[in-house]
């Protein structure tokens, strides 16, 4: 799925695209992804739901300006909006990484209705961040200065070590491209530069509010942000289902598709058929 339309917020370019019919899903992602990770999901849903897929600014094919900030108070105010645009009442959602807190804070703090949220090895809980993440976070301003091919080095194996399996090839070039170049470069260090946690501490004590349903979908081998986030944020949001996918870590999407193709396919299925 291409994205091939464009939001103009605050003077940001968001792209984004819908496919498909039926009940409204929307998908949110993370860091250092994009909607492309989310896309065969979108794609292998859209024959039952209408898919909604975006870049967050700062990501992926959205516009990267170092004038506007990309930090997760933005981001949340930036959905709630989007839904607004694309005139979506209560959407079912879908959010990995950083996806979850941009979600949550939308519902918990801006008013977004959701029908349903699905929370996949997401940012929610503190503390987060791979080592790796807070060492470029307290010295982004030495590592936006490294030589092309030191930085490109250095983001693969960042991400190589998101999985369970590690990337194919074809995935890892795909996951690295949108951060390659001197804007790509900028733009990767300047949003890990914006990760503050006190964006998750602010509604962490609001998730025992959550009044919807909420399915939260781990990979076990998660070492980013590690299984008993898991159990912990499940424990807090009142009916929580939680389901954990052996063979799989933070990149649960490409470590295991068909199991979390399933498990989403099953969750949405269920949410439609029973409202």
């Amino acid at each position: 799925m291409e994205l091939t339309e464009e939001f103009e917020w605050r003077g940001r370019r968001v792209r984004w695209c819908r496919a498909g019919s039926g009940p409204d899903v929307v998908f949110c992602h993370g860091t250092p992804w994009s909607a492309q990770l989310w896309s065969p999901y979108a794609e292998a849903l859209s024959d039952r739901f209408t898919v909604h897929l975006w870049d967050m600014p700062g990501y992926g094919r959205s516009s990267k300006s170092p004038d506007h900030r990309v930090s997760l108070d933005v981001q949340g105010e930036l959905l709630t909006d989007l839904l607004a645009y694309w005139e979506l009442r209560s959407p079912h959602v879908v959010a990995h990484d950083y996806g979850g807190a941009v979600a949550l804070r939308a519902h918990l703090l801006h008013g977004a209705a959701f029908a349903s949220l699905a929370l996949v090895d997401v940012v929610a809980l503190a503390p987060w961040g791979s080592d790796f993440f807070r060492l470029v976070r307290d010295n982004a301003e030495a590592f936006s200065a490294l030589p092309a091919a030191v930085h490109e080095g250095a983001l693969r194996a960042y991400i190589a070590g998101a999985g369970h399996l590690g990337p194919t090839p074809g995935q890892m070039q795909a996951l690295v491209s949108p951060w390659l170049g001197a804007e790509g470069q900028a733009a990767f260090y300047r949003q890990i530069a914006q990760a503050d946690q006190t964006y998750t501490d602010e509604i962490e004590g609001l998730y025992p509010r959550l009044d919807l349903p909420v399915l939260v979908v781990w990979g076990r081998t998660d070492t980013w942000i590690p299984v008993d986030r898991a159990h912990r944020l499940a424990e807090l949001i009142p009916g929580a289902q939680l389901k954990l996918i052996d063979g799989a870590g933070h990149l649960v999407q490409l470590d295991q598709p068909v199991r979390l193709a399933t498990t989403l396919s099953h969750w949405l299925t269920d949410r439609t058929t029973t409202t």
